[in-house]
């Protein structure tokens, strides 16, 4: 059977995982399409389809398999005629993959992304299985041509890759390699372009944001960052996600306090409360150093919004010592929380540590700790009602049937400078008349679940 001209192969493309993945995502899509081939709008019907998988912990590792699964299904059927596997679980497993998800056309690895357009035509051209597979990333990317599947409102911005930490159940810098900074002027040339192209927020991401510049010898290169961001024009909210909490300086939190554009919002993962968990994690924090940390934030930003990551279940957990950190939570009040049981990550010294807890255990610790949270968040929202947000809207109420002052709107949906995008609660604008991307003044008049409902002024 003839191979089709190239301007007529369409590629159907399945992005995965975190916001770095989205911007890798973007990336592969924009040389995509810049060598001529066509997006499918249903990957399933596709030529080819390029999967950029998630690989992080073992959920993310099955849904990949799953969406590879379901490629290779389409596959079988005639629907598609090769199936490409790229992104972390690529890097992480190589030709291993081939054997956990047999009739992969190609495997991609993160240094061989952004070649991804002739990876396509290579396959397209060879009924052989082509591996792209090396040694783990030690470059900073470009992240200034992009091909963006988010609203045009909203962008995250890269300012890191890779991480250099060793924390003992994690497989990130096995993944993505050790820390590296984006040049600053990179950093702000991307933040410009996005800006231009109508950004009015931009989420600043990396594997550990507090260390931006270390590795450039740069002294508080991060706080220095935020400075000069701040000058840009057109850019009205900047938000800093993945925040490591010993990297959160004085000047930094200064930074922020003091800023008109960087939002009163941080994401820290702080993973355990209990000293012993931590030690054996190697994270660098205590439960001291941890309440230090939420003391001083609130006492330089009363409306600062702080959001955590936990493990529940870690290794040696025993009943008091999630006791201790199911107290911690209660005590700090997080407006937003993240959970997830313990994994035993192959290749990670965690992995084989004494004292696993077993699965039942881990559920029934991250159903309380969940719940505790869920009190402590429902509670937050009710204690909003009656007061004044500016929300950045995301979808505008569309009309319904009526004329003049009859005319009315659906509920919108927003976002206050306390909800960061994909991971976080929304607001629910009733009679929002506004456009996505819009500022709009709303009053909060009630709550639904985790979602404030709130009316435009």
């Amino acid at each position: 059977m003839p191979m089709r001209k190239r301007k007529d192969v369409t590629v159907g493309f399945v992005a995965l995982g975190c916001p770095k993945n989205v911007v890798d995502s973007e990336r592969m899509l924009a040389h995509i399409a810049e060598a001529g081939f066509l997006i499918a709008a249903e990957p399933e019907r596709a030529d080819v389809v390029v999967i950029n998988t998630c690989g992080f912990i073992e959920p993310a590792k099955i849904e990949s398999l799953e969406a590879v699964e379901e490629a290779l299904a389409n596959k079988r059927r005639g629907r598609v005629q090769k199936v490409i596997v790229a992104g972390c679980l690529a890097q992480r497993l190589g030709q291993e993959l081939l054997e956990q998800a047999a009739g992969v056309d190609a495997v991609v690895d993160l240094e061989h992304r952004d070649a991804i357009a002739q990876i396509i035509r290579d396959t397209l051209a060879s009924e052989e299985t082509l591996v792209f597979h090396g040694p783990t990333p030690c470059t900073m990317v470009d992240d200034r041509v992009r091909l963006r599947i988010g609203p045009a409102h909203s962008a995250y911005l890269r300012i890191s890759d890779g991480c250099s930490h060793r924390c003992s159940f994690c497989t990130i810098p096995a993944i993505r390699g050790p820390f590296r900074s984006k040049p600053a002027a990179l950093v702000l040339d991307e933040a410009r372009e996005l800006v231009e192209s109508g950004a009015v927020e931009l989420n600043l991401i990396g594997q550990d944001t507090t260390q931006y510049g270390r590795d450039l010898q740069l002294t508080e290169g991060l706080a220095s960052l935020l400075g000069q961001m701040e000058e840009r024009a057109g850019l009205s909210w900047i938000r800093l996600l993945y925040a490591y909490p010993t990297g959160i300086t004085d000047r930094l939190i200064e930074t922020i306090a003091h800023s008109d554009k960087v939002v009163h919002y941080l994401d820290i993962p702080m993973q355990h409360a209990s000293d012993e968990i931590l030690k054996a994690m190697r994270r660098p924090d205590t439960k001291e150093d941890l309440c230090k940390l939420i003391d001083r934030l609130r006492t330089a930003m009363s409306d600062i919004i702080l959001r955590t990551t936990l493990i529940v279940g870690f290794p040696g957990e025993t009943q008091q010592k999630f006791e201790e950190l199911l107290a911690f939570v209660r005590w700090a009040r997080f407006d937003a929380l993240g959970a997830f049981t313990y994994f035993a990550e192959e290749g990670t010294p965690a992995a084989g540590y004494p004292d696993q807890v077993p699965d039942e255990v881990k559920q029934a610790r991250l159903d309380e700790l969940m719940l505790a949270q869920q009190e402590i968040a429902f509670a937050k929202n009710r204690e909003r009602i009656g007061s004044r947000l500016t929300c950045l809207v995301e979808e505008g109420g569309r009309r319904t049937e009526g004329r003049g002052q009859r005319r009315r709107f659906a509920v919108g949906r927003g976002r206050f400078y306390g909800q960061a995008p994909d991971i976080d609660s929304i607001c629910l604008i009733e009679r929002c008349s506004a456009a996505p991307g819009r500022f709009i003044e709303a009053r909060v008049s009630g709550t639904q679940d985790y979602d404030l409902r709130v009316e435009q002024i």
